[in-house]
């Protein structure tokens, strides 16, 4: 063995591996809740509609 292994460092990079992936997840997740939401706003406001706004 060359170095004596550094377990704190190895769970330090695991853990921010985990949280960027959670992070990258979450913000894709609004994302498309975001593109959802714009769509149906774009469907409740039809050309002809003077209802909403």
């Amino acid at each position: 063995m060359a170095f004596k292994p550094n377990y704190g460092q190895e769970r330090a990079e695991r853990s921010r591996s985990k949280a960027a992936k959670a992070q990258k997840k979450l913000q894709e997740r609004e994302e498309k809740a975001a593109l959802r939401k714009e769509v149906r706003r774009e469907e409740d406001l039809e050309p002809g509609d003077t209802t909403n706004g």
